[in-house]
C-alpha cells in the first residue's frame, strides 16, 4: 500500500471514529466530549539589511501558524493539527511551504489497549532505532502514518506494535517503518525488589523498513543491489534504588547503504551506559556512549535533518545562555566517542561556602572524539567500508565543553548566578568548513526583586576566541511586571571581524490562555540546536509578532 492509498483510508477511518466519538458523547452524557486545543502563529515582517546579509523577500509578511483541536471522550479520542506555511519564516521557504491538514489522529482506549489510527509519536527505549517527534523550531515533523496498538497484559508488561509512513514536509517517505517494543517491569513480579524498594526494567525493540529499491550507480555499468529490508533491534536495562538510577542500552542495525554513510554495506551499532546518583543537596550524572554507521531513515537518499527514525542524544547539555549556545554540538551519526559528566552539589544555610541563604555549585564536562576507522583497500560504494576497534578513539576531536556554575542569593531580593565555560568546537566536522574553534565564555545573571510584582533579570556574557570571527559580548535585560507583562532588550556584538550588532526589544503580554508578542531587531544566522540535531537559520530582521492561545 502506498503511503497515498493509505493516507485516503485512514482519513475515512478518521471521519467514521469521529463519529462515533460524538454519538458517544450524546448517549451517554456522563461520557461527553472534553475539547481542547492550541493556536501558535509567528510573524515576521522582514526588511533587507546587506550588514548581516538577509534575504531578499516578494512578501511583506511571514508566517508559520498551527492550530491544534483534540477531542477525548471515555473510550475514544480524536485530533487534527491544521498548519498554514504558504509564506513561511526564513529557513523554512524550501520544503515547508504549503498549508493544510498535517497530522490527525483517532485513538481507541480501554483499561489495557490502545489502538491509534492516523499519525501518531512514538518512542522506543532512548529512540536508538526509533523515535518521531514534533519540533517545530527545527522544523522536525517525522509522526508515522499508519496504526499502532499499545496492551498491557499482565502487571508491569507493555507491548507495542506499529507500522506506517514517515511525514516529511508535505509528503510521506515511501518507506513502510513497522516495529514492537516491551517493557517488563520485574520488580511488579519479584516481592524482594519491591520490599527492598528497587524497580528493574527490561526492554527490547524490533524496527524494520521496507523501501524499494533505486538506481544508484557505482560507476557508468554497476549498480548497487539494495537491500529492501532493513533490520534494527535495541535491548536495554534500567535499574534504580534510593538515589541510583542506570540505564545500559544496545542497539544494532543491519546493512543500510545511504547518502549519509557513502552506500556502503556495513551494519550500525550503538552502545551507552548511563548511571546517576541524587539526593537531597546533591546530584550525580556520568554517561557513555559509542555509535558507529547509526543513520537510520526512511528515505535512504535524502540527507539534512528530516526523514530520521532514530535519534542518538547529544550528551552535551543544552545550554540556555546565548554566547554558551552559540557553537552548539550537533550528534554525528556516522560514529562517535560521547562523554558527560555531571555533579551539582548545595552548600547549606548558614555554612562558610553556603552563607546566610546556600549556594549551589554545578560542574559538567563533555567530551565527544571521532571513532578509530580503519580504512581498507577496498573502501568506497559497495564495499563494507572500514573496521572500527570498539574502544579504539579516531583522531579527531568533535567537541568539548567544561562548565562550572554557581547560583547565590546574597539577599532576600537578589540572586547572582555566575558561569565559566571551556569549549572546542570543530566547524569543519559539525557544519562542513571552518576549523577548531577554541572559546572561553564568561556569563553573569543577576535578578533583583523590587516587590512581589517587579522582577528586573539581567545578563552580561563575553565569548573570546582566536579563531572563527573574533570575541562576542551579549547583554541583555528584561522587566516583568505581574500579572501580564514582561519587557525585553538585548544586544550581541561581535567585538572582533565583523563588528556587527543583533539588537533586538520584545514587548510580551500575558493573560490566562493568551500569550501576545511584539518584537523588533536582528536575528544571526547560525545553527539552531535541541538534543543533538540541528538546522541551520538564515539572518533575518524586521517586526516580530507572536501570538499562542490553548483552550
Amino acid at each position: 500500500m502506498s503511503p497515498r492509498s493509505m493516507e485516503r483510508r485512514v482519513f475515512a477511518l478518521l471521519c467514521i471514529l469521529s463519529a462515533h466519538l460524538c454519538i458517544n458523547a450524546q448517549d451517554n452524557g456522563n461520557n461527553g466530549i472534553v475539547v481542547s486545543g492550541s493556536i501558535q502563529s509567528d510573524i515576521l515582517i522582514p526588511q533587507e539589511d546587506e550588514k548581516i546579509g538577509t534575504e531578499k523577500y516578494k512578501e511583506w509578511g511571514l508566517t508559520n501558524t498551527y492550530a491544534e483541536v483534540g477531542a477525548m471522550s471515555k473510550y475514544v479520542d480524536a485530533g487534527i493539527r491544521i498548519e498554514y506555511l504558504s509564506h513561511p519564516l526564513p529557513g523554512f521557504e524550501k520544503d515547508f511551504k504549503g498549508w493544510g491538514v498535517a497530522t490527525s489522529y483517532a485513538k481507541l482506549h480501554r483499561k489495557d489497549l490502545e489502538v491509534t489510527i492516523g499519525n501518531f509519536y512514538e518512542q522506543f527505549g532512548s529512540g536508538f532505532i526509533l523515535r518521531t517527534y514534533e519540533e517545530r523550531s527545527l522544523g522536525i515533523d517525522n509522526s508515522l502514518l499508519g496504526a499502532r496498538f499499545v496492551i498491557k497484559p499482565f502487571a508491569g508488561v507493555t507491548i507495542k506494535a506499529l507500522t506506517g509512513f514517515q511525514r516529511r514536509y508535505w509528503e510521506y517517505n515511501d518507506a513502510l517503518v513497522s516495529g514492537g517494543d516491551i517493557e517488563v517491569s520485574l520488580d511488579q513480579w519479584l516481592k524482594p525488589l519491591q520490599n527492598n524498594g528497587t524497580y528493574l526494567t527490561l526492554g527490547a525493540s524490533f524496527v524494520n523498513k521496507h523501501e524499494d529499491d533505486e538506481d544508484i550507480f557505482v560507476d557508468a555499468t554497476h549498480k548497487l543491489n539494495l537491500p529492501n529490508y532493513v533490520n534494527a533491534f535495541d535491548i536495554r536495562a534500567q535499574l534504580q534504588h534510593g538515589g541510583w538510577n542506570v540505564l545500559a542500552e544496545y542497539a544494532q542495525k543491519s546493512q543500510d547503504p545511504s547518502f549519509d554513510n557513502g552506500y556502503i554495506y556495513r551494519n550500525g551499532h550503538v552502545a551507552m551506559l548511563s548511571t546517576s546518583y541524587s539526593k537531597k543537596g546533591m546530584s550525580l550524572l556520568l554517561q557513555a556512549k559509542r555509535s558507529d554507521n547509526m543513520s537510520f531513515r526512511s528515505s535512504r537518499s535524502m540527507n539534512g535533518t528530516s526523514s530520521f527514525i532514530n535519534h542518538l542524544p547529544a550528551f552535551t547539555t543544552d545550554h540556555t545562555y546565548a554566547l554558551a549556545a552559540l557553537y552548539p554540538y550537533a550528534t554525528q551519526p556516522d560514529g562517535e566517542w560521547a562523554y558527560q559528566a555531571e555533579i551539582g552539589y548545595n552548600f547549606k544555610k548558614r555554612t562558610l561556602l553556603g552563607g546566610k541563604y546556600g549556594t549551589n555549585v554545578k560542574l559538567n564536562f563533555s567530551h565527544i572524539h571521532s571513532i578509530d576507522k580503519s580504512v581498507k583497500s577496498n573502501s568506497g560504494m559497495g564495499s563494507d567500508g572500514y573496521s572500527s576497534a570498539f574502544w579504539k578513539w579516531g583522531d579527531a576531536i568533535y567537541y568539548q565543553d567544561l562548565n562550572v556554575q554557581l547560583e547565590k542569593k546574597l539577599s532576600s531580593s537578589f540572586k547572582l548566578n555566575l558561569m565559566y565555560m571551556n569549549q572546542f568546537y570543530n566547524k569543519t566536522i559539525v557544519e562542513g568548513e571552518g576549523g577548531t574553534i577554541h572559546s572561553n565564555i564568561f556569563i553573569a545573571e543577576g535578578k533583583y526583586k523590587f516587590n512581589n510584582k517587579m522582577t528586573l533579570r539581567g545578563e552580561a556574557q563575553y565569548l573570546t576566541t582566536k579563531e572563527d570571527d573574533g570575541d562576542w559580548m551579549f547583554g541583555l535585560l528584561e522587566l516583568s511586571v505581574l500579572p501580564y507583562w514582561m519587557f525585553t532588550i538585548s544586544d550581541e556584538y561581535n567585538c572582533g571581524e565583523t563588528k556587527t550588532h543583533y539588537y533586538s526589544g520584545f514587548a510580551t503580554f500575558n493573560k490566562g490562555a493568551h500569550r501576545i508578542q511584539l518584537g523588533y531587531g536582528r536575528t544571526r544566522a547560525g545553527f539552531n540546536c535541541s538534543g543533538g540535531v540541528c538546522r541551520m537559520v538564515p539572518a533575518s530582521k524586521g517586526v516580530t509578532a507572536s501570538y499562542n492561545y490553548n483552550f
